[in-house]
């Protein structure tokens, strides 16, 4: 196999750091690679660079999480990202497919040219759709379960999603967590308030399903724990109308990754506390759990989401129920007021990452997967 990688994701890589770290480990590995995103706002620059690697943007407008209603968009990225692929067919040999959104034109591409296909799961994608009729997941199930078996090599975000691609039976599988680079020390933690008895933050997706109204409830009743809150989402502006009420937490908007590691170094905890009755979370391992173990912070997750099973083998957080304010209020409490509990926690999520789940650990899984793949017959 030629080591002419290109990487799809239907973002537009500002930033997408598991996108952007696979692309620089190929890189450094002796691979050509480059990205191509979708900017739904159609206002980014449509040519840009990370750490020498090319990124591309398609410039095709939509929104976030308006189920069936982005169909009409979705249906333009894949005939968008088809004709790129088409147009430059000869500059790349291998299409690094990331999720369901993009996997398609990246088979369409192998049938008719011979490319090979890793396709990269992040979220297994029927099962992370919210407002989308049934009929439309089932279908988008079986055609998942379809290319699964297509692909040349299969990536997972966790071992425990093999559970829930169970029958596609792909031909070469690797998981690959989604871990952060060991920036541990080469961070400045962003200024906290100098009164905060406990002082947590959230960078990320900003939906309800992830536990971030229960955390604001908790807040308006303590007023000595703070919150720096960032990101984007669907529920954005039910989250940030609640927010910015609230003298004790301070509204980020859309920061970079270095911002958001920077806020995340500076708090006390940091918490993940997703919905088990969401199918995606009961399979999660979000980069969340990880950046928290690579900065030495104790972590709050929920139960039955996966997340639970990896800091309780660990010891490096606090497992309570989805839901549960009285619950979150406790460990809250407990966290604030037990230093010697918080720096314990701390200790052992940083021995976990070292030990078990550092990006150096994932990188060489990656580059042996691209090797094996090199040696397959096709």
């Amino acid at each position: 196999m030629s080591a002419r990688v290109v990487i799809i994701r239907s973002n537009p890589i500002a930033p997408d750091p598991r996108v952007e770290k696979e692309a620089r480990a190929l890189a450094s590995a002796g691979y050509a690679v480059r990205i191509v995103g979708w900017d739904r706002s159609a206002s980014l620059p449509r040519e840009d660079f990370s750490e020498g690697v090319q990124i591309q943007r398609l410039p095709i407008q939509s929104q976030f999480a308006r189920g069936i209603l982005n169909l009409p968009a979705l249906l333009r990225w894949q005939l968008g990202l088809m004709r790129w692929l088409f147009r430059r067919r000869r500059d790349y040999d291998t299409i690094h497919a990331c999720d369901f959104d993009t996997v398609l034109p990246a088979l369409i591409c192998k049938l008719l040219w011979g490319k090979t296909v890793v396709y990269d799961i992040f979220d297994f994608y029927a099962d992370h759709l919210r407002a989308t009729p049934g009929w439309l997941k089932a279908l988008i199930r079986r055609l998942d379960l379809w290319a699964l078996r297509r692909a040349d090599a299969v990536i997972l975000a966790d071992d425990s999603r093999l559970d829930q691609i169970a029958g596609a039976n792909p031909r070469m599988v690797e998981a690959i967590y989604n871990t952060p680079q060991d920036v541990l020390g080469q961070i400045s933690p962003a200024a906290r308030p100098p009164t905060s008895q406990l002082h947590l933050a959230y960078i990320g997706l900003l939906q309800v399903e992830r536990g971030l109204m229960e955390m604001l409830e908790v807040l308006k009743h303590h007023r000595e724990w703070t919150l720096d809150l960032a990101g984007f989402g669907g529920d954005e502006t039910r989250i940030i109308s609640t927010a910015e009420k609230m003298p004790n937490v301070t509204w980020h908007g859309k920061v970079s990754y270095e911002r958001a590691m920077q806020l995340s170094a500076a708090a006390d905890v940091l918490f993940a506390t997703y919905d088990p009755a969401i199918p995606n979370h009961r399979y999660a391992s979000p980069n969340k759990l990880f950046e928290a173990m690579m900065l030495a912070k104790p972590i709050i997750v929920c139960e039955h989401t996966n997340m639970d099973r990896i800091v309780a083998d660990a010891d490096c957080g606090v497992v309570l129920p989805y839901g549960d304010i009285s619950a979150l209020e406790n460990a809250l409490g407990r966290l604030a007021s037990d230093t010697a509990f918080r720096r314990r926690l701390g200790q052992n999520a940083r021995h976990a990452y070292e030990s078990d789940y550092s990006w150096a650990k994932m990188e060489s899984r990656l580059i042996e997967l691209y090797a094996r793949l090199s040696a397959y017959p096709k």
